[in-house]
């Protein structure tokens, strides 16, 4: 709050905001002009509203990702979340999901009587509609087809009208965006952000449809004359006169999108320029008439029962013009008297089945959500994405969300347990106080008090009912009936240095291993390759050790032990790379993700003090030998993404205990190929440092970081040995950053 001025020094400073909703340089200046004080009832809003979602999702997410993970494998998700909007929000794709799989489909008939009139042949439309009894849709076929004649009973003209929209707001956007223009709503708000800071369009976050009195239409209108495709369109309105938009709703915050600069697909790339052309067509067809039409009627009689056709013809398109996705469809119709008798050509009995509704389409999920009060226009595109991201449902064609296994479990399991929990009706409530404390109609402190109070009495439920497993069978008993236990998942890999039975190594998401006699899980890093480690065995526990490699010619390799990953044997050691925050049993760990490039272990092989050989000259880190690099030798920060290659092609690189005398490095051994040895006489050891030693020094390419060899200072010596007597000499490089100081 202090960064708004609202618990700062009054005499000392005052805090002034400008309000401004499109980055151009007239609203700049006004916005500079017309400076206001923060509101600070909306600013605690928003407070609120982070502080609900961040207590109440972090209690439930770390309950249930340590529960489910420890017991079974296949959940291919790192984290079971929970949200309090995130979680409605998949709630309505499995409400469908379920809709589907438990819908019984019906066979029904109807009858399609066929007439040709002036030379039109058409299809009349049963008053009934459809029949669900097969005799006595045969019956009434039986009816129509003795009398086999249609009068007309009644023609009605109707002129109608299409309006054209109102104005465009962020919801509508999205909507348009996953339906027509095929981009997620993530997606989507990107691009729209994107243009709008380049100046293109207005704010693109308002729930406002409703245009200010005091916008300028026409300007913003003749901006688009020069455009190839709607600029004629464009010219004609301001030569007739344009139409101001619908009234529609205006909540205070920004006017609707508004394209406010001339742009171009060069200007701003293929998918932002589909945005950008949307919101162009939106506005001029906002100030565009509107389509009329003529809607005409005619109604039949045959054998007692009624019939009917539609025609539809447009009088005036209006905004169609420039939205054709909006146009109405024409049918023409022959003309027809009234009493008029035409011969009916064929009876046709259809046949169909009912059919049950399809998954939820993006465009449909947030309809749902804005008419719930689930998100807000910010935040609901986070919402989806999250849903997605978290392997609760999938995307797929036409853009429609297709829950996962994984999904509909917790929301059925959700059901079994507490309801509510997965219901919007919370959430709406919660969005009701929160624009109360906005409108200064509440105190901010007592709605997050009494929210928070709220669902800490139903998350203590919710673990109770775990820990007495009462209703959590019902949630176990629909996991088991999708997932693996732990016991029967993943393969065979290394041997438990408490029991020395085999574990077992699980790649789905979050990847770990599991030992089925001790019961433990040790989780691992993710996002990477995990193998044996030569059977090598880890000094302090005797577990064995696996190698991990990330993804990519320059993704790092390291050796880790399992145990001392996630429990490590050092205190004030960072986490890294991704590790878990906590244990098996879901406590917290202390430091939890120490691999060996970490451990200060004196005298393994694989630890720090071991492998490492220099400081890195990017950060506090050091740079490590890559174990399992060869015959592309490199170094490799164990804190950065510096990487140094060493001389290729070797046979073996390796460390050795002895310290350059002149920066402290560590001193490499290098066993050169015969072929292509650098050294004289053809020998092929040598040892020397990195730094110091002219030969090495002109074999090493950094590839990432700085450049860091510097040539400073009094020449130095390097030693060679091989199968003759090799000698190399080298420089001294004195950069401070480079020496070993880590050890």
């Amino acid at each position: 709050m202090e960064c708004t001025g609202f618990r700062g020094n009054e005499a000392r400073r005052r805090v002034y905001r400008a309000r401004f909703s499109s980055v151009t340089e007239k609203d700049i200046l006004k916005a500079m002009d017309n400076l206001v004080e923060p509101n600070e009832d909306e600013a605690l809003a928003v407070d609120a509203r982070q502080e609900i979602d961040l207590k109440v999702g972090v209690a439930f997410t770390r309950f249930q990702t340590s529960y489910f993970q420890g017991k079974y494998g296949n959940l291919d998700s790192r984290v079971i979340s929970y949200g309090p909007c995130q979680t409605p929000t998949l709630g309505f794709c499995v409400q469908r999901y379920l809709q589907i799989n438990t819908f019984k489909p019906e066979k029904f008939w109807t009858l399609y009587p066929y007439i040709t009139h002036n030379g039109y042949e058409l299809q009349l439309e049963w008053e009934r509609n459809k029949l669900f009894d097969l005799d006595v849709s045969v019956m009434f076929q039986k009816f129509v087809m003795e009398d086999g004649i249609a009068e007309v009973t009644d023609i009605s003209e109707k002129q109608e009208s299409k309006s054209r929209p109102s104005g465009l707001n962020t919801v509508n956007l999205l909507k348009v965006a996953s339906s027509a223009l095929g981009f997620g709503p993530q997606m989507a708000m990107q691009l729209a952000e994107r243009l709008y800071t380049q100046g293109f369009i207005s704010y693109p976050r308002t729930e406002s449809t409703a245009y200010p009195s005091s916008f300028d239409f026409k300007s913003t209108l003749g901006m688009q004359i020069n455009n190839p495709t709607w600029g004629g369109y464009v010219q004609k309105l301001l030569d007739d006169g344009f139409h101001r938009p619908r009234s529609g709703t205006d909540v205070g915050d920004h006017p609707p999108i508004t394209p406010m600069q001339p742009s171009n697909e060069d200007m701003v790339g293929k998918d932002a320029w589909k945005i950008y052309q949307y919101v162009c067509e939106h506005f001029i067809g906002s100030v565009s008439p509107d389509c009329k039409y003529v809607r005409t009627k005619v109604e039949f009689s045959i054998g007692g029962e009624i019939f009917r056709c539609i025609g539809q013809h447009v009088m005036v398109k209006g905004f169609t013009s420039i939205m054709p996705w909006l146009a109405v469809n024409e049918k023409n119709l022959p003309q027809f008297k009234a009493g008029e008798k035409i011969e009916v050509s064929k009876v046709e009995l259809y046949e169909g089945k009912t059919s049950p509704p399809d998954y939820l389409t993006e465009s449909e999920l947030i309809s749902l959500m804005e008419k719930n009060g689930i998100g807000t226009d910010a935040s609901i595109p986070v919402h989806i994405n999250n849903i997605c991201e978290r392997n609760f449902v999938q995307v797929q064609a036409g853009r429609k969300l297709v829950p996962t296994a994984l999904g509909v479990c917790l929301i059925r399991g959700y059901q079994c347990i507490d309801p509510d929990l997965c219901l919007p009706d919370i959430r709406s409530f919660i969005e009701q106080q929160i624009t109360l404390v906005a409108k200064g109609q509440a105190d901010h402190f007592r709605v997050v008090e009494h929210v928070l109070q709220q669902f800490k009495q139903k998350f203590i439920y919710f673990v109770k009912q775990c820990s007495m497993r009462r209703a959590i069978e019902n949630m176990d008993a629909l996991f088991e009936a999708q997932f693996s236990p732990l016991a029967d998942s993943g393969r065979a890999l290394s041997k438990c240095g408490k029991c020395l039975r085999y574990m077992k190594y699980i790649s789905t998401q979050p990847s770990r291993m599991y030992c089925g006699t001790c019961e433990e899980v040790y989780y691992l890093p993710q996002k990477g390759t995990i193998k044996l480690y030569k059977e090598l065995t880890c000094p302090l526990d005797n577990f064995e050790l696996l190698i991990f490699s990330l993804a990519g010619p320059e993704g790092k390799s390291f050796p880790l032990c399992p145990y001392c990953y996630n429990s490590p044997p050092f205190e004030g050691i960072d986490t890294l790379f991704g590790a878990s925050k906590t244990s098996s049993s879901g406590k917290p760990g202390k430091g939890a993700g120490m691999p060996c490039l970490l451990c200060p272990h004196p005298t393994c092989r694989h630890s720090l003090i071991a492998q490492g050989v220099c400081a890195c000259p990017e950060c506090s880190g050091t740079l490590v030998l890559d174990p399992v690099s060869a015959p592309k030798w490199r170094l490799y920060c164990n804190m950065c993404s510096c990487l140094v290659y060493l001389p290729q092609g070797a046979h073996r690189i390796s460390t050795t205990r002895d310290k350059c005398p002149e920066c402290e490095s560590a001193i490499l051994e290098v066993d050169f190929n015969k072929k292509t040895t650098p050294l004289q006489d053809g020998s092929t050891l040598y040892t020397g440092c990195i730094l110091c030693d002219e030969l090495l020094h002109s074999l090493v390419e950094v590839k990432h970081g700085k450049s860091f060899f510097k040539r400073m200072g009094p020449r130095g010596r390097g030693r060679g040995r091989g199968s003759g007597r090799g000698r190399g000499r080298g420089g001294r490089w004195d950069d401070p950053k480079m020496s070993f100081r880590d050890f």
